[in-house]
């Protein structure tokens, strides 16, 4: 299993989180800041398995919007690797 944390500027949350669910992935999301500029930024944490992390990904690549300045970054994503998960 992996978590996906991919930190995605504001304007795309809605399009990231919504292709996301609509494939069947769960979708957490924490508001939070970022960047030179202190600009609105969303942290969406997505827990997959091995097999559905190119797919998250490519969700991901596709729904955000390309950014107006070069070297501004669309999204800054990590995948890091899950030992155990539980829900109570």
């Amino acid at each position: 299993m992996k978590l996906i944390i991919a930190i995605v500027k504001d304007e795309d949350n809605d399009a990231v989180s919504t292709g996301l669910t609509e494939l069947g992935f769960r979708v957490t999301f924490i508001a939070s800041t970022g960047g030179f500029l202190r600009s609105g930024r969303s942290t969406l944490l997505i827990g997959v398995e091995d097999d559905q992390v190119e797919t998250a990904l490519l969700v991901i690549r596709e729904n955000c919007i390309k950014a107006p300045q070069e070297k501004e970054k669309r999204a800054t994503i990590f995948v890091l690797k899950v030992d155990q998960f539980t829900q109570l």
